[in-house]
């Protein structure tokens, strides 16, 4: 068995770092330092009650490198970030800096033209940085993609994707309710989506834009080997009725050809298969993450174009 490996976490106080945590112990690797400016971080103690933490950056920052200069096995080897969106490049900078591969939560950046400057780190520091596309390794999705691997070319598919999910008013008043921070709702909730179509479709040969507003967005997309009528929203009136009837509050369906794939079950346990993933030498990095980056900033400054014929069902309910 192979020895265990040492991880930091930026971000710990976040909704996704747990995932980060319980992936971390599952593969029997140990934290051993985490950051954030925020103190409500008791949940490490279900997992590494012994991890240093720290709530300034910077002091974080100097631990870590008078552990890269110390002996090999107290050097950090891995770390996670999990902060918020717009810190993501620094984070990932601080990483390799300190002699660790990056795991970064998507998005992996905001602005995709700064993802030239994280590869040439990458080739200077000669560390990794890995992006958690966790849709990438769920088993249905998996075995979607060598489903239609398999089938005989054919028309393009006709495909609906919805994901609805409520956010509160809190939403407008955090980092998340912030363009210039988040990114806007298609980074926030839709980015691996995205990524997820164009893995299993293929390239962006167009994209139309329909709807555009700080809770919601849909539109279209022409990819290889599909035709794609999209709605993303954090707003609770656009949950189907369905939900309200259920006492849920989000809402993700995909439909293929009229036919819906069912993928809302299998998420508990992604992060922990993408670190096995990145463990065993694989991962995906700054070149699978491109493309749905390069999309979804692309529709930041898109013309919004009302169209009937290929809009998404939700759209022509409202």
């Amino acid at each position: 068995m192979s020895a265990s490996k040492n991880f930091a976490l930026v971000g710990a106080a976040g909704f996704i770092a747990p995932r980060h945590f319980k992936a971390i112990k599952d593969t029997g690797n140990i934290l051993i330092a985490a950051c954030d400016p925020h103190d409500s971080v008791g949940v490490i103690d279900s997992y590494f009650p012994d991890a240093a933490f720290f709530t300034e950056i910077e002091r974080f920052d100097r631990h870590l490198e008078k552990l890269r200069r110390g002996d090999e096995e107290n050097r950090p080897h891995y770390l996670s970030v999990c902060s918020p969106n717009y810190l993501h490049d620094a984070h990932v900078r601080l990483a390799l800096r300190a002699g660790a591969d990056a795991i970064c939560e998507k998005p992996l950046i905001i602005t995709p033209h700064n993802l030239e400057a994280l590869v040439q780190l990458e080739e200077e520091t000669g560390r990794k940085i890995y992006n958690v596309l966790q849709l990438r390794v769920h088993p249905g999705v998996v075995a979607l993609k060598e489903k239609l691997r398999a089938e005989p070319l054919r028309n393009k598919a006709d495909v609906v994707l919805s994901y609805v999910t409520r956010r509160g008013a809190w939403y407008k008043y955090s980092w998340k309710g912030s363009m210039e921070k988040s990114g806007g709702v298609a980074m926030n909730i839709g980015i691996h989506f995205f990524d997820m179509l164009m893995w299993l479709f293929g390239d962006v040969e167009g994209a139309i834009l329909h709807q555009r507003d700080p809770r919601r967005l849909a539109g279209s997309l022409e990819l290889e080997r599909a035709r794609v009528r999209w709605f993303l929203s954090v707003e609770e009136d656009d949950l189907p009725e369905a939900c309200a009837e259920d006492g849920t509050f989000a809402h993700r369906s995909l439909k293929i050809d009229g036919e819906e794939f069912d993928f809302s079950d299998g998420f508990t346990d992604l992060h922990t298969m993408v670190y096995q993933d990145i463990l065993a030498g694989n991962g995906y990095g700054v070149d699978d993450a491109r493309p749905a980056l390069e999309l979804v900033h692309s529709l930041r400054e898109a013309e919004v174009v009302n169209s009937a014929f290929d809009s998404h069902p939700f759209l022509k309910r409202r």
